[in-house]
């Protein structure tokens, strides 16, 4: 039984190097990765990002009911509507048409959530009041989109 020792003389110098460009070489890949690899789902998402649905503004949409004047105002920012209210409307004007404010805060509610005006529904006691209330959102909302 021999057994032969082999004696293996490693010098510092070497070592260091070799540990050095390991370390740069996990350092290249792991940037490629980043560059190349998750950079297409984030160019994706800038696209779509990148063109707002509205111009983030207050939009308002004036409403004449028998010679009382009252505005639909709407609140937008770049991608969400934010709320929708009732303004410059009298005491007058909310005795002759008391639905119009539950009829409007049913409306925003709805179209807060789904963030659209489609397939909205409303009540049949308040009907038309809700279908008028709707159009001045819609009217409103048209003056939000970015011209192109």
């Amino acid at each position: 039984m021999s057994s032969k020792t082999k004696i293996v003389v490693l010098h510092m110098k070497e070592v260091v190097y070799t540990a050095i460009f390991l370390v740069l070489a996990v350092l290249t890949v792991v940037l490629l990765f980043f560059m190349f690899g998750s950079g297409k789902d984030q160019e994706g998402t800038a696209a779509s990002g990148s063109v707002p649905r509205y111009v983030a503004g207050v939009y308002t949409t004036s409403i004449e009911l028998n010679d009382n004047t009252f505005d639909v105002q709407v609140t937008v920012d770049s991608d969400h509507i934010n709320s929708i209210s009732l303004v410059n409307l009298s005491e007058s004007a909310t005795a002759m048409y008391p639905l119009m404010e539950p009829a409007l805060e049913s409306l925003a509610d709805q179209i807060c959530e789904t963030q659209s005006t489609e397939n909205i529904s409303f009540d049949e006691d308040n009907k038309y009041t809700s279908m008028l209330l709707l159009e001045a959102i819609k009217t409103a909302l048209s003056k939000a989109v970015p011209q192109n």
